[in-house]
């Protein structure tokens, strides 16, 4: 055989063992680095917010009857054979970079948490590797209808929906139907009569049998044009066309209706041994009020000033047929209409305050290389701009011309309408008091919140309940109407007529 064809055969010979031994040490050393790389030690060596591995270790997954740990990484990685290596790999890479570039102390660890971002860290299969037996014999009835509702929904229900602290304990989070909100309201000294109203002027209110008062607003009546011509920059179609309406004297709430408000509706008229099943006994001396939520409305954010969230529009409603009476005045939901009049202040503009939806929205590939300028609106509302994902009390921002805080951000707001995209097409010349469409099933909802982009915070822009989808993770059955079980950003203010 030739010198030269023997030289390229061994040539050939050893790059081939060359690539064995290459592709074995990628093997068994890629193997190594990926046990290393699926410890705990690991993880937290990226994940410096120690406030994790606390909360892990006082979880069920951590301290348990079974003695079984849960790691990060059975949670947090999808199961072998769906991508794991993949996934471990890209988590792994972006995790590094973040430590390396960016200060650990600005991560807003409580945004992540909540379920929609969650979604994006915990694995459903990961959940049922586990979890084979979604119907023990140890489990509640409503462990049960939860769990055949997790079933039937194909897919819009996952496990974190109802069992986002399992892995991560949270003690203000329990998801139990014992909570005692009537405690908050207890006091000594407590009002006798509600305020008298005697002249069209700004009062505060008194809540008889409680301790309890809030501001209204006087609102004089007059003309507006409602809605937002073609011209409004993020306008949505169901905004106009623009119309002209005219409006009687009223009064609105100063702020959105604060916990303190609704735990004294609360501790008056809920009943802790009736069940969803059955209905209201609406008594002529009384209002049959809420059934005892499941787990803490509030979240955990704090209750006092802060915006009353997650009861459910009928609760709204009956909370005002119940101040109404009460304080022997007419309380009630805005109309769209005079929501939209006293969100503006005597504006036309998107905002009642200076600046251009373009300038303060976060929306359009231009905001992923400039960030938005927050300077102004961030003094107005609280959304997701500024909020880290809670409520927050009404004193940190400023009112609008009116005097009114939080009319945009904070909790968007029920209206008494009825929601229709089409309603101020329905309208014919000048209007007076309208009240929207009897139609449809939904109401209308207006001002977003502190989840919202700052297109969604202008004046004219509507939104609507959702019921089915806010009562997805409700156990019972029926489903409450009393509580949304999937949204914590709509609350409610009152308006009392004159």
């Amino acid at each position: 055989m030739p010198v030269k064809r023997k030289q390229k055969r061994t040539i050939r010979i050893l790059l081939f063992a060359a690539g064995i031994g290459i592709a074995a040490g990628l093997q068994f050393g890629g193997e190594s680095i990926a046990r290393r790389a699926a410890t705990d030690d690991y993880c937290m060596s990226c994940h410096v917010h120690t406030h994790a591995d606390e909360a892990w270790k006082l979880s069920t997954h951590y301290d348990n009857a079974s003695g079984i740990t849960v790691h990060c990484v059975d949670c947090h990685l999808p199961s072998e054979g769906h991508g794991r290596l993949r996934a471990q790999v890209k988590r792994s890479l972006k995790d590094r970079y973040a430590l390396w570039t960016k200060d650990s102390a600005d991560f807003r660890w409580e945004e992540k948490r909540k379920p929609e971002n969650a979604h994006k860290f915990v694995y459903q299969d990961a959940c049922l590797r586990c979890h084979t037996n979604l119907f023990p014999t140890t489990q509640t009835k409503e462990g049960d209808d939860a769990h055949l509702n997790f079933l039937n929904t194909s897919g819009a229900v996952s496990c974190i929906n109802c069992h986002l602290n399992v892995g991560h304990f949270d003690p203000t989070a329990t998801h139990e139907h014992n909570y005692d909100f009537a405690a908050a309201v207890r006091a000594d000294t407590v009002y006798t009569e509600a305020t008298p109203i005697t002249a069209f002027a700004d009062y505060t209110e008194q809540i008889p049998g409680t301790a309890i008062r809030f501001d209204m607003v006087a609102v004089a009546g007059g003309e507006f044009m409602m809605g937002s011509s073609d011209s409004e920059p993020l306008r949505r179609p169901d905004e106009g066309p623009v119309t002209k309406v005219k409006l009687s004297p009223f009064f609105i709430g100063r702020i959105e209706v604060s916990w303190d408000e609704y735990l004294a509706f609360f501790a008056a008229t809920s009943s802790q041994g009736r069940k969803e099943s059955e209905a209201p006994k609406e008594e002529v001396d009384g209002i049959s009020g809420p059934t005892p939520p499941w787990g803490a409305p509030d979240q955990g954010w704090g209750r006092g000033q802060r915006p009353a969230i997650t009861m459910s529009w009928h609760a709204a409603n009956t909370y005002c047929r119940w101040l109404s009476q009460v304080t022997g005045k007419r309380y009630r939901l805005p109309t769209e209409a005079e929501w939209e009049y006293a969100c503006r202040g005597g504006t036309q503009s998107p905002y009642p305050f200076a600046g251009s939806p373009k300038k303060y929205s976060n929306t359009g590939f231009f905001r992923k290389i400039v960030s938005a300028d927050t300077a102004i609106i961030s003094r107005y509302a609280i959304y997701a701009g500024n909020s880290n994902g809670i409520t927050h009390e009404p004193s940190d921002v400023l009112p609008n011309p009116l005097g009114i805080k939080n009319m945009l951000g904070n909790v968007a707001e029920f209206c008494l309408d009825r929601y229709d995209p089409n309603t101020y097409a329905t309208y014919k010349g000048e209007v007076e008091n309208p009240h929207g469409s009897k139609r449809g099933a939904e109401h209308v909802v207006r001002g977003g919140s502190f989840r919202s982009d700052a297109k969604d915070l202008r004046c004219a822009a509507r939104d609507y309940t959702r019921t089915q989808a806010w009562l997805v993770t409700d156990p019972q059955m029926p489903k409450s109407i009393w509580w949304y079980s999937d949204t914590q950003e709509v609350g409610f203010r009152v308006v009392c007529e004159y």
